[in-house]
């Protein structure tokens, strides 16, 4: 599979910061999605305004060769692990699977018959945009074979991201949000060492600037397995048979 998707959450409460991957990823119970849960079907908007500022996040992880990086030269020609949201995503698919029939399909995973894709960011009403990225035409990343065999190879791994040893268990995640939230009676309060304790817990280097704000609030404030996904996840499984 070329990419893998996991939920986070990232918010900040009176006993610091929780920026902890959520154990939904894993078709899990996940503290911070029963604790929304219950926030949401309490009915008050209150509740439902702190639900929404405590949501999930939905992150995807690719290989990605850098062509081309003017403010970074120094990445030019590496393989990195690239996070990305449901923009990009989106874009990707619209790529695989054209809306319109004189558009033709490409698989830009592909290393021969793939294209690049060119990242532009505006920042639009405070948020960053990513609407005008875009692929271009259908080439080989390189002729050569030697070398497209030698950036294959430097691939990382994408299980590991999403493996169980990389997730808290409930238990450490249900301690740490009771703290965060003061949900426990004994909350200490937040200083700069304690946020700044549990923000080098964040990978920063891979930290991905998309906004979350125009993802739409499910009901039950949290939702387990969004279809769209599933019905990507049958597309690009179908490609790798293929």
């Amino acid at each position: 599979m070329p990419w893998v998707s996991y939920f986070d959450h990232g918010f900040q409460g009176p006993g610091g910061w929780y920026i902890e991957k959520s154990l939904t990823t894993l078709n899990k119970k996940d503290p911070v999605s029963e604790y929304n849960t219950q926030l949401w079907n309490t009915g008050i908007e209150a509740n439902k305004e702190i639900a929404r500022k405590q949501k999930r996040r939905l992150h995807y992880v690719s290989n990605v060769y850098v062509v081309s990086d003017p403010k970074n030269p120094d990445n030019e020609g590496k393989v990195f692990l690239y996070k990305y949201g449901k923009k990009i995503f989106e874009q990707l698919k619209e790529a695989i699977s054209p809306a319109f029939e004189d558009e033709a399909a490409i698989n830009p995973f592909d290393l021969r018959e793939g294209a690049n894709f060119k990242i532009k960011i505006r920042k639009v009403d405070g948020y960053w945009n990513y609407d005008k990225s875009e692929f271009d035409g259908v080439e080989p990343l390189f002729e050569d074979e030697d070398k497209l065999n030698e950036i294959f190879s430097s691939a990382h791994s994408l299980t590991d991201i999403i493996a169980p040893s990389e997730f808290k268990t409930y238990e450490e995640l249900k301690e740490k949000l009771d703290r965060v939230l003061g949900l426990t009676g004994s909350v200490s309060t937040s200083t700069a060492e304690s946020v700044a304790e549990d923000l080098e817990e964040v990978p920063w280097s891979n930290v991905n600037t998309e906004s979350v704000a125009d993802e739409p609030v499910i009901s039950s404030a949290e939702s387990t397995s969004p279809s769209e996904d599933e019905d990507a996840m049958d597309y690009f499984k179908k490609l790798a048979q293929d």
